[in-house]
């Protein structure tokens, strides 16, 4: 029983970040090793904000170009676009609520993989004055039939 008061103690001390880690570090090494169920890869969702620094909104016809010309072409076998409403705190300090698109695209995990992921944040940074685009990594096991 004290072995156990001790480790929710630590993990009080250390904070709900060092839990989330220790969490994703042993599904990392569950999904690397087995799969009930497909093959191992890795799940990535781009967080995208669809208003510029200036709070002017970016237009939908202007977001679909940009999924059909930058996104697509690197990920061709698939992905997913999910429309929401998001909320952040940017480097002024300021809360910031918009419009979003999250793209969940599931792939290799490779190199090659990473570097597509970090070209499309950079090409949509740029393109509409963002001052960041999201990237969410986790290892999955992931089978289409």
């Amino acid at each position: 029983m004290s072995r156990i008061l001790a480790a929710c103690a630590l993990l009080l001390a250390l904070g709900a970040g060092a839990l989330l880690a220790l969490g994703a570090a042993a599904g990392a090494q569950e999904t690397a090793s087995t799969c009930r169920e497909g093959e191992p890869a890795l799940s990535a969702q781009l967080l995208f904000g669809l208003s510029r620094r200036d709070g002017r909104p970016i237009p939908e016809s202007a977001w679909r170009r940009f999924l059909a010309a930058r996104i697509t072409p690197l990920f061709p076998d698939g992905l997913t676009v999910i429309a929401g409403h998001g909320q952040w705190r940017g480097a002024a300090g300021r809360l910031r609520a918009e419009r979003t698109r999250i793209v969940l695209v599931v792939a290799e995990d490779r190199p090659e993989t990473l570097a597509a992921l970090n070209a499309i944040r950079d090409a949509y940074r740029a393109a509409f004055a963002q001052e960041a685009v999201g990237l969410v990594l986790s290892p999955a096991c992931a089978s289409f039939r």
